[in-house]
């Protein structure tokens, strides 16, 4: 059996990380655009890299939780991919080996001049690091109004799916939300979020069970309910 789990801020929030943006539309009393758009990075590159800097220091600082931590025990059962709109690492850390981050990954940066150019970084990026071309090393992130190269890939793993587990995402950013309508028909759809929200493709499910828990709480009651 194959389990794609759909990931959102709603997991890592318990871990102690701050969810992209708050009710007054701010990341971190950040404007979202000055920190992950190409215009704020062409606008203040120094910003934007203290600001993930800063990202990149609470995220080491930060462990997986129960939530993180119950993915890896469905790994030793069945055959599980994780797609995340997280950028943080605590999917690694808990132990999950498949892991597919749509919006990039904080603990890596690349070449501004060779996008092909990856490396992992667990410390700070300043201006003036260079890639061996000469490129400005930038986050390896994708911001908003940048292709996601990984789209595709999750789109097959979706539509491969038996089950879709979606846990702590909004389902309203685009996208991300609408990978659900890649499902087969058939497919046993689980919604765990505090504040769930039906989108239009998920409006239209047959198989869907929504659980009304935070990440933790709502992935120990689905333990059972798949144990059985």
């Amino acid at each position: 059996m194959k389990i794609v789990v759909l990931t959102g801020a709603g997991i890592s929030a318990e871990s102690g990380i701050s969810t992209f943006r708050d009710s007054n539309g701010l990341w971190e009393n950040h404007d979202i655009m000055d920190v992950a758009s190409p215009e704020g990075w062409a606008k203040n590159p120094a910003l934007v890299l203290d600001f993930y800097n800063k990202r990149r220091k609470q995220a080491n600082n930060v462990a997986p939780n129960a939530a993180h931590k119950a993915l890896v025990e469905l790994e030793k059962k069945y055959k599980v991919v994780i797609i995340t709109q997280n950028v943080d690492n605590l999917h690694e850390k808990a132990g999950s080996k498949n892991i597919l981050h749509l919006h990039g990954q904080l603990m890596k940066v690349r070449s501004t001049k060779n996008p092909n150019y990856v490396k992992e970084e667990t410390g700070d990026t300043h201006i003036g690091d260079l890639c061996p071309k000469g490129g400005q090393l930038r986050p390896h992130i994708v911001w908003f109004g940048e292709d996601v190269p990984l789209l595709h890939q999750a789109a097959g793993d979706i539509s491969s799916a038996d089950i879709v587990i979606i846990i702590g995402t909004s389902m309203a950013v685009y996208p991300a939300a609408g990978l659900i309508k890649y499902a087969s028909p058939s497919t046993q759809i689980y919604y765990i979020d505090p504040n769930p929200s039906i989108n239009y493709e998920l409006s239209k499910r047959e198989h869907l069970v929504v659980i009304e828990k935070v990440a933790t709480e709502g992935m120990a009651e689905l333990l059972e309910i798949l144990g059985d």
